[in-house]
């Protein structure tokens, strides 16, 4: 969490807003941090077969439509997990195609390209 609210606060001054903005900024990227949080629930609980993909791009789609703070925590998110994932031994292809969906979707586009057949309707 620590992490998390550093990286948002350094991302607020790299972007020189005012303070009124920042407020907005924080606003934005503790919604984006939930939407985040959300999309790592919904794919915990859909345990769908080749669905992660789906899952990262949708929760970075979700948070970056908040505006820059949402982008922002998004992109600190994904890092920090594919980060841990790296140190725990995961293939690095994964970890790339992983942040190849974050990038997807935090770029606007639509997470349903990423969509395995057959995943309920639910997500």
């Amino acid at each position: 969490r620590t992490k998390l609210l550093t990286g948002l606060i350094f991302c607020s001054l790299v972007l020189g807003v005012s303070i009124q903005g920042r407020f907005s900024f924080l606003g934005e990227a503790t919604r984006g941090a939930e939407d985040m949080w959300r999309a790592y629930s919904d794919m915990r609980e859909a345990n769908y077969i080749n669905s992660d993909k789906y899952f990262h791009a949708g929760g970075n789609y979700d948070a970056a439509q908040r505006g820059p703070g949402g982008a922002c925590a998004a992109e600190v998110m994904s890092d920090a997990r594919e980060n841990i994932q790296r140190l725990m031994s995961h293939r690095a292809e994964d970890s790339l195609a992983d942040q190849a969906a974050n990038e997807w979707g935090r770029s606007g586009k639509d997470p349903n390209h990423l969509r395995p057949a057959g995943l309920p309707d639910k997500y």
